[in-house]
């Protein structure tokens, strides 16, 4: 198992630059129970730094007002990656898209392969859109510009 660092790794960080199936963990505002969503729309800006859009009416949304402690696993390169860090709010709404949708960052405060021993990710989950894909790649679009353009 490699040790934990603080910054994606190169390839971590191209991976994260194109659309990626990942759970996002944060806690609970109300019960302070752990909870786990699968999102799609998140990006690395930079080697400290992961950007996602959620639909700004989602509990996730006040989850990580209230607690910003959060994780993020990214399935790749034959293993699991788990990043940490702070969840911070860039924009209560997106300009440019058909619904409201938030858009947060995540300051990384540490990276480390969460796979158990003696195993490796054979191959990747994959996600299959089940809505029109001319629609799907249109709305991705434009979340990603969306967010490429938040401040």
């Amino acid at each position: 198992m490699a040790e934990t660092t603080t910054v994606l790794t190169d390839a971590l960080y191209a991976q994260l630059q194109k659309e990626n199936f990942v759970l996002l963990h944060t806690v609970d505002t109300d019960s302070g129970s752990p909870t786990t969503s699968a999102i799609s729309w998140i990006y690395a800006v930079d080697a400290a730094r992961l950007r996602f859009a959620l639909d700004g009416r989602s509990r996730l949304i006040a989850n990580m007002v209230s607690r910003p402690e959060t994780s993020v696993t990214v399935f790749g390169g034959g293993t699991v990656h788990a990043v940490y860090g702070k969840a911070v709010m860039v924009a209560e709404h997106l300009d440019g898209v058909p619904f409201p949708l938030a858009c947060m960052d995540i300051e990384i405060t540490a990276v480390r392969d969460a796979m158990f021993y003696g195993a490796r990710l054979a191959v990747l989950p994959e996600v299959q859109k089940t809505y029109d894909k001319r629609a799907a790649d249109r709305l991705d679009g434009q979340v990603f510009d969306a967010m490429k353009k938040a401040q």
